[in-house]
């Protein structure tokens, strides 16, 4: 069986709103990416399209590429659901499907009904109902990977034992030392936004609203907050401090210098993910510019 690091690659794309399109127009781009050569696209969770169907849109419309859950949240299905969903498409397309699961945030999960609780014990005993699920269905070979959406040491250190690794987002490069020492051996994915401009100045006008909706977040703030940035970096749209540690932009030399700074902080792969106001068509030919700048694989 073919190591989780190999499978996944150096470099992905994280799809955002690409996942968003109608199925025809999501497999054509998925398609372009991985004739382009990235090795897996992560799908997300909020308000949009559901990430196991979507997956298997991806899936059937492509060849070799992975397919990740960035993340399933463990609110949407109970833990049976989960892993027997996971099972499905990893026994349909084997080695192809990564599960990614992590615990959401409140204002996505109590308007759903149920009670925000503390995110790591939560998930540990998630992850230990997905272990005792029953399964008739015809069994993958191997078994689906499992990786958890990990923050703060307590859910990193569970990652480290009770799955194959972390997928982190949101989180500037010395998030990842810190996270490369709590894994150890785990393999550790990390989201990195982009934005195809040359000045600040342009990088936020297409950004700030992204860096806005993950400030919104606690889970995000106080991560950050954590790794010593200020109460006032954290506020509104963030301080340029925190919008270059978190945001890649500028010419050529600078992208690829930029890029370069989770894997040189322990990050076994990189999930692109450009963001743009005139997504899709902007994300795409972001996309095929990384693709040169990058070298995936």
């Amino acid at each position: 069986m073919t190591a989780l690091r190999d499978r996944l690659g150096a470099h992905g794309v994280f799809l955002g709103r690409l996942a968003q399109q109608p199925a025809a127009d999501l497999r054509r781009d998925v398609t372009a990416l991985e004739r382009l050569g990235f090795g897996t696209v992560w799908i997300g969770e909020a308000f949009g399209r559901e990430p196991f169907t979507t997956a298997a849109i991806v899936l059937a419309a492509t060849e070799r590429l992975v397919v990740a859950t960035g993340i399933a949240s463990i609110w949407s299905r109970d833990a049976v659901a989960m892993i027997n969903a996971a099972r499905t498409l990893a026994e349909a397309w084997p080695e192809r499907f990564v599960l990614g699961i992590g615990v959401s945030h409140p204002p996505l999960v109590s308007p759903r009904g149920h009670l925000y609780g503390d995110p790591r014990s939560t998930m540990s005993h998630y992850l230990e109902e997905m272990r005792r699920a029953r399964y008739e269905g015809p069994s993958p070979d191997p078994e689906p990977s499992v990786v958890l959406a990990a923050l703060g040491p307590r859910m990193l250190q569970l990652a480290a034992t009770q799955a194959e690794g972390a997928f982190t987002y949101f989180v500037p490069p010395e998030h990842t030392r810190g996270a490369r020492t709590a894994l150890g051996t785990g393999v550790l994915a990390v989201e990195q936004a982009v934005v195809m401009a040359d000045t600040r100045a342009g990088a936020r006008r297409q950004a700030d609203r992204y860096v806005t909706t993950y400030l919104g977040l606690d889970n995000y703030r106080r991560n950050l907050l954590r790794l010593g940035y200020g109460a006032a970096d954290v506020s509104g749209e963030g301080s340029d401090t925190l919008f270059d540690s978190l945001i890649a932009w500028g010419d050529d030399e600078g992208l690829r210098t930029r890029l370069r700074a989770h894997p040189a902080a322990g990050a076994d792969h990189l999930a692109v993910q450009v963001v743009a106001v005139d997504a899709p068509v902007g994300v795409m030919d972001g996309l095929r510019r990384l693709a040169q700048l990058l070298d995936p694989g």
